[in-house]
């Protein structure tokens, strides 16, 4: 795990999680998932080398959300239509794949469930990358939660903020109701 004020500041966090800390490029090197989750107004800030000499078969997941009027101000590209972890993905230099940004921190955290459990909550993973995707369709699954295909990066919108899918709780049936009701206007709540 790593942030922008440095290993040293990650304890508490490492301690309720169990993960490590590390500087940013180390975070980012010799994993087999690299996890993004970082205001959007903050992904051209990260180092430009981040994933030199790192093995273009690390999957790297997406999980921000484009918050325009409440923290990001506006990002024109995906005011124009590009959908927000293609952008990311263009800031990086990297294919994403989009998971874990509809869920609120605190429930992943808490609310897993074994497989077949009741109640069981599901997720969508988005993604060009059939390997990518499917790798982490199976973390969703290691980490307690049902895990729904949602297509491509670009059909990623279905999973934005404003959208029926957007900070529930549901099931995969639910999910995949939700993200087909999704509509690709942003409301104005979500537009800069």
């Amino acid at each position: 795990m790593a942030n922008s004020r440095g290993a040293e500041t990650l304890g508490d966090l490492c301690t309720e999680t169990g993960a490590g800390a590390a500087s940013i490029r180390d975070a980012a090197r010799g994993r087999d998932v690299v996890v993004v989750t970082i205001p959007e107004k903050n992904v051209p800030g990260l180092p430009g080398d981040l994933f030199a000499g790192v093995d273009p078969h690390v999957v790297v997941v997406d999980t921000g959300n484009y918050y325009p009027r409440q923290r990001d101000g506006k990002i024109a590209a995906i005011e124009d239509g590009t959908t927000e972890s293609r952008w990311v993905a263009q800031q990086l230099g990297r294919p994403v794949i989009k998971a874990f940004n509809n869920i609120q921190a605190r429930h992943l955290l808490e609310l897993g469930r074994p497989a077949g459990a009741c109640g069981r909550i599901a997720l969508p993973v988005a993604g060009d990358d059939a390997a990518a995707k499917d790798v982490v369709l199976k973390l969703a699954d290691q980490l307690g939660f049902d895990a729904v295909d949602a297509g491509s990066l670009d059909e990623s919108w279905r999973q934005q903020p404003g959208t029926p899918v957007y900070g529930t709780d549901l099931a995969a049936a639910g999910v995949r109701r939700a993200l087909s009701e999704a509509k690709r206007e942003r409301t104005p709540d979500w537009r800069g």
